[in-house]
């Protein structure tokens, strides 16, 4: 899955209207326009059976959403769902940005998307129990951790993309 797609099944999985999918991209700190995001939304054919990056045709109107964007999306997501965390003194900053590379993406996907619905690690598991996934505590609490300690383990697309339609059944009722 590449962030277009990851952003259009999370915009159908919560129902975000355009203008609050504008209004959290301001908060995370990019200005995109209407027609910006309704040609990052546009759908993309599969010029195979193969899901990889590589292998979709994008429309020659459809604006590609980088990584930089996906993750000011997702902060800016935090934001509107439980309002503007203010630092607390003598706490260092943050690094705003977490995706390093393409690998991480599913995963901070799923750690933001936890923080702004706040949901408890019972609940990913339930939301992925309803799709058909069955993952241990253990191996949830592998794709949350901080890329780089040894018991990190990559989130793959399918357990991504099973989340997002566990989502959309949840919250589409």
């Amino acid at each position: 899955m590449n962030n277009n797609d990851i952003l259009i099944r999370l915009r159908y999985a919560l129902d975000i209207k355009d203008n609050d999918m504008i209004y959290i991209f301001k908060l995370g700190g990019i200005d995109v326009t209407k027609e910006e995001l309704q040609r990052m939304l546009l759908k993309v054919k599969k010029s195979s059976d193969v899901e990889s990056d590589d292998d979709f045709e994008a429309h020659a109107d459809m604006k590609k959403c980088n990584n930089y964007m996906f993750e000011s999306f997702l902060n800016g997501f935090i934001i509107f769902k439980r309002g503007k965390q203010e630092p607390r003194q003598g706490e260092p900053e943050k690094p705003v940005l977490m995706i390093k590379d393409n690998k991480s993406v599913n995963n901070v996907m799923m750690k933001k998307v936890k923080i702004a619905l706040s949901l408890t690690s019972e609940d990913i598991l339930s939301i992925l129990n309803e799709t058909g996934v069955n993952l241990s505590n253990g191996e949830l609490s592998a794709i949350f951790r901080k890329e780089g300690q040894r018991n990190y383990k990559e989130c793959g697309d399918r357990y991504a993309r099973n989340f997002l339609k566990g989502l959309a059944i949840r919250y589409r009722k």
